[in-house]
């Protein structure tokens, strides 16, 4: 079955309910994570996959989901500038990505991988999870027994099974951590109790505010550069060359809009989710009005008030329980990327950018001017596009699409 295969209306229905889900966990879980109604992030991600497919002509299978890249950086961020600030910094990353589909469409590809070749952006992806391990433990050892058969589920569903379930690890992990959690009495039912059946979620508007813009920004960089491997894995699935059709330039304006969106109704950043390439890649199917199909529903959720209660009263320690396996994956998708790269490690200068990104992100070093911060990721980040293009003696590494690059 490929987009080319005939569905009716009641099986595209099921297929794009069914891709929700794939979603569902992550796309819920970082507003929970960085404290904010999921259903706003639920909103923000069903509008911005339809902005998504608007802006790419509706060629593109893809679901636009919450990014975990901006837990840390949104928490910290909150702290100094206040929520309504940190969206303004959301609102600058969309603009950044808007702005870097402007160069693709004047320099192509290539010119982004030389800023952003893997050398830097795997470290920095180990970064972001390693730098959101401590919060993992801290929500897990609240209860150790609920976050460990939480934990193992997840790992079962991924492991174990085959088909979808293996594609929905954190759903399973939560409802599994849930029903634990309910027969040891664990469940505080008060939020499910208190919510209306309808209820727009809570919409918080962004104030102006430099610190936070300058702060945000540098975050970009990985979730920018996983954009790119993303519409490299889905144009392999779908036997389509999206890169030229409609193009990687509309595909990243697509994603940096949606973000911009997710930033000025207070929701986190959407980004490319291959939870449901993957489940594109099962199915084989391709057709992009499944996918939207899937955001029409996520924007229904969002607007069943029970649908927001019922994820607030999940108990701190099964998404602590999760996390642990989750943001270890994402720094292993780090390593991954440096792997894939054939990154040369006999390169004294590939060991210098990839410990000093380690060394600034993990240790949350910080630069102050006045009132302007550069610290953690988005310092790591910087550095390492420094260092790449300064320090001599590059090598080649292959990139995602198979082409070597200088590095």
């Amino acid at each position: 079955m490929n987009s080319l295969t005939p569905l009716s209306n009641s099986k595209q229905i099921l297929l794009g309910v069914q891709f929700l889900f794939v979603a569902f966990g992550a796309t819920v879980l970082v507003p929970l994570l960085v404290g904010i109604n999921p259903s706003i992030a639920l909103l923000s991600a069903g509008v911005g996959t339809l902005i998504f497919h608007l802006i790419t002509k509706g060629k593109v299978p893809v679901f636009l989901g919450s990014s975990f890249a901006f837990i840390a950086p949104i928490t910290l961020a909150t702290e100094k500038f206040g929520f309504a600030g940190t969206l303004s910094g959301i609102i600058a990353v969309g603009i950044v990505y808007s702005l870097v589909s402007f160069l693709i469409k004047l320099r192509g590809v290539k010119f982004i991988k030389k800023i952003f070749p893997s050398i830097v952006v795997g470290p920095v992806i180990m970064v972001i999870g390693l730098s959101l391990a401590s919060t993992a433990v801290d929500m897990a050892k609240t209860n150790w027994t609920i976050a460990g058969i939480s934990l193992l589920a997840a790992v079962i569903s991924v492991v174990y099974f085959k088909g979808i379930i293996k594609l929905i690890p954190v759903f399973i992990g939560i409802i599994v951590g849930y029903l634990t959690s309910f027969a040891m009495g664990g469940i505080d039912f008060t939020p499910i109790q208190e919510a209306a059946w309808f209820q727009l979620p809570d919409v918080t508007w962004p104030t102006f505010s430099w610190e936070a813009i300058l702060f945000m920004i540098p975050v970009a960089i990985a979730p920018l550069i996983e954009h790119v491997g993303d519409i490299y894995a889905i144009s392999a699935i779908a036997e389509k060359d999206f890169i030229k059709d409609p193009g990687l330039n509309r595909t990243m304006l697509g994603d940096g809009i949606a973000t911009s969106f997710a930033g000025l109704i207070g929701s986190v950043p959407n980004t490319t989710y291959s939870e449901v390439t993957g489940a594109i890649e099962l199915t084989k199917v391709t057709n992009p009005r499944v996918l939207r199909i899937a955001a029409i529903t996520a924007i229904v959720f969002s607007l069943i008030g029970k649908v927001s209660g019922f994820l607030k009263s999940i108990p701190t320690e099964v998404l602590g329980g999760i996390m642990l396996l989750l943001f270890g994956m994402i720094s292993s998708v780090g390593i991954k990327t440096l792997i894939e790269s054939k990154s040369d490690f006999h390169k004294t200068r590939n060991l210098v950018i990839v410990s000093i990104i380690l060394t600034v992100g993990v240790g949350k070093a910080s630069i102050d001017f006045g009132s302007f911060s550069l610290s953690g990721i988005g310092l790591a980040s910087v550095v390492g596009v420094i260092l790449n293009l300064i320090l001599p003696g590059k090598s080649k590494e292959v990139h995602m699409d198979n082409t070597p690059e200088e590095n």
